[in-house]
């Protein structure tokens, strides 16, 4: 457990950690409870970083979806599924989608595609397609961009 600590000392830390990048509601209330505040202090806390805006949930959603995309290059249907698991309502999870160009998201997922193609030692074109579809719908890419891009793709490049 966390060392006891007052409402004041508790404030200014999630004030730190909220300034040093973005977070959700989740990970400060978790935050807090590490620190051992489990009173009603907790949710006053909250409140008050929303007011300051330390915190601002439609934020932190934008901010993780253009991070996850542009970096690791995760698929909307990853970011979708890791936003919930933070709790994330569904206001914040659409407009954390309206980050991703569309543009940009066929072409992250057709680059990502050539790329692991080369990489296949499948023969089998059929058995190739398969495996580059997996490979995008484990991505968190839809299954049918996915094969829409496969299927315009040249599987065997000399």
């Amino acid at each position: 457990m966390g060392e006891w600590v007052s409402k004041e000392e508790a404030l200014a830390k999630m004030q730190r950690y909220c300034a040093y990048q973005e977070r959700c509601h989740e990970e400060v209330r978790s935050k807090l409870l590490n620190m051992g505040v489990y009173s009603d202090w907790r949710e006053e806390i909250i409140v008050q970083l929303i007011e300051e805006n330390f915190l601002n949930e439609e934020r932190f959603a934008r901010s993780f979806a253009r991070g996850k995309f542009r970096i690791k290059q995760w698929g909307r249907n990853r970011i979708r599924q890791e936003l919930k698991k933070r709790k994330i309502s569904d206001y914040c999870v659409r407009k954390a989608m309206e980050e991703i160009e569309e543009a940009d998201y066929r072409s992250t997922l057709e680059t990502a595609l050539v790329k692991k193609n080369i990489s296949l030692d499948e023969e089998d074109a059929y058995q190739r397609k398969a495996k580059l579809a997996r490979y995008a719908v484990s991505r968190g890419f839809e299954s049918e961009l996915a094969w829409q891009l496969i299927n315009d793709m040249d599987l065997f490049p000399q």
